[in-house]
Formats: structure tokens, sequence, C-alpha cells
């Protein structure tokens, strides 16, 4: 395999980069600041194009490929690969589904914690001698607060399984009722909003998710309620947010995601009641390793002709 172009979208995992130099042709696009130039030169030669949450394949990428056959993503989400230009040109793409749930609920339930407990701002009371001038402020607790989650999928159903562990009542919102949850369900972003404290975003982003986090919902969570984020960025309108936030018509939020990454809304950088993370809810060394051998289980497989190990089209 190792004449097969692969296309690396951007540094992601340089255990995944070893392997796939290793196993096929890599490009590293990212070393390549002309972009059309590189392409015009070298589009014949890839077959695969390996993406991530931040640099996927969208229509103008793939329509510069003309001999592209397979997306491979490393990550579950797939709001940066154009789907329906995969189909369109019978391009198949995998994804990393299930290796990551464990991770990034125990991300969600830390922001959680972090974000009532005010851990973040009690170190910083610790490293900066504060502590000798008196006790810490008191803090809200965890255990019993209701919890209503968007999106009940793999990872949505883990935060859920974790936050039960707490004693908290779970409540949630998707595109229709599952029915064989035991969660009690809302028909809409609002209502479930409107009855719970902790808000946690757990749903792909699609068009229909875009902004799911509105003036309208954050006011129906209200003053004492908390949003995580561990999702994706644009599922938050940020500039509503951040009004929310600075207003105190929002008690806290914990963020691992934000709309234009890697910059982060600078009003937030001073508000003690925000947690912020930069992406990382994936990020432990067994599960990035585990996400890059199912990038190269599925190129592999492709390229042998079997069938993918994680096909998403």
């Amino acid at each position: 395999m190792e004449a097969i172009g692969v296309l690396m979208t951007c540094p992601m995992s340089l255990y995944l980069e070893q392997e796939l130099d290793r196993r096929f042709k890599l490009f590293r696009f990212w070393n390549f600041p002309q972009k059309k130039e590189f392409l015009r030169e070298y589009s014949p030669s890839i077959q695969a194009v390996v993406g991530n949450a931040t640099v996927g394949a969208d229509a103008d990428l793939i329509d510069s490929l003309p001999g592209l056959e397979i997306v491979a993503n490393f990550s579950v989400g797939l709001d940066k690969v154009d789907l329906e230009k995969c189909r369109e040109k019978a391009i198949r793409v995998s994804n990393t589904p299930d290796v990551l749930t464990e991770d990034v609920a125990d991300l969600a339930i830390g922001l959680i914690l972090a974000t009532l407990r005010r851990i973040c701002e009690s170190d910083r009371y610790v490293r900066t001698g504060m502590w000798r001038a008196g006790d810490f402020k008191l803090t809200s607790k965890f255990s019993g607060k209701s919890v209503g989650i968007i999106g009940l999928g793999r990872i949505g159903l883990a935060i859920a399984k974790r936050a039960e562990a707490f004693g908290c009542p779970i409540s949630y919102y998707s595109r229709s009722r599952k029915p064989d949850s035991k969660y009690r369900y809302f028909p809409s972003v609002v209502e479930l909003a409107s009855n719970c404290s902790i808000l946690v975003v757990a749903c792909p982003l699609t068009n229909e998710t875009h902004h799911i986090i509105n003036r309208q919902v954050i006011d129906a969570l209200g003053p004492k309620g908390v949003l995580i984020n561990i999702g994706r960025g644009p599922h938050v309108d940020e500039p509503e947010l951040v009004s929310a936030l600075q207003e105190g018509r929002l008690g806290g939020a914990g963020l691992d995601v934000f709309e234009h990454e890697p910059e982060v809304p600078e009003q937030l950088f001073g508000l003690d009641n925000v947690v912020l993370t930069p992406h990382v809810g994936s990020g432990t060394i067994e599960t990035r390793k585990a996400m890059a051998d199912l990038v190269i289980g599925n190129l592999e497989a492709h390229f042998l002709n079997k069938p993918l190990l994680t096909p998403v089209v």
C-alpha cells in the first residue's frame, strides 16, 4: 500500500502520522502553504483523506481530488465532512465512534464538578496564597441536581449513567422519544432547560442543531443553571452565552468546545463561574491511539476490498 496517496489535513496525532507514513504515501497538507498549487500537482496521487474535527473534507477539497476513494475521519463528529458530496461521488466515509465515548462522558462530569464546586478557582486560591487570609467561599453541590441532556446517543447515555451515580434525576431531548429509555423526555430544548439545573449538550452538529442553545434556552435554564458543552462549539450562540454569564442570567458554564476554535471569547477569561478546556474530550493517550488504530484499520480495509470497520457512507 506504500504507493497509495493519503492526504492528512492537519496535525492531529503523532502516532497516527507515523503509522500512515509507514503504510502509505503520506502528504501533510499543512506543510504546503500554497494549497492550490499543491493540489494541482499531487491531486491525481491522492486516494484517501484523513481529517478531524478541525479540518475535514469539504466540497471544494473533494472536487479537487479526482482519485479520492475514502475519507477516514479521526473523530466521531462528521460536521467537517461534506457527506452529500461523498455520497454523490461514491466516496466512502468512516469515523471513530465508541472508542471515545467514555472519555468524553468523563470530561462532561469533570466539567460539571469543576464548575459547580469552583475547582479551578479553588486551585488558584491556594496557589496565590489567598487561603492564609481566610476560607474559600461556599460552592454548589452536584449530587441530586437534575441533569438534562441534549442528544441521547452513545455519549449522552454514558453521561446519564455517570450522573445517575450522583443521584441525579435525568431527562433528555432528542429528535424523537427513545422508546426503550427510562429517562423523562421533553419535546423541546426550552422545556428541557426549564426543568433541569444542569444542561449538557451531547448531540451531533447539524443544520438543525446549530445554535440550539440560544437566548430563549439560556433564559429557561436561568441564573442558577449550568450549561455544559462537550458537543461542538456552534451548538451555542456564543455572544448570547457571554452576555448571559456577564449579566448573571446564567449561573455558570463548562465548555470544551467553541464556535471559532481555537479562538475563544476573551470575556470568558475573567469569569470564575466558567471552566474552559481546549477541545480535549477524547484527549487521552489511550483513546487517541484507539482512534488512530480505527482510522488505519478503515483505510486498510478499504484498500484490501474488505468491509469498513466503522462505515458512515
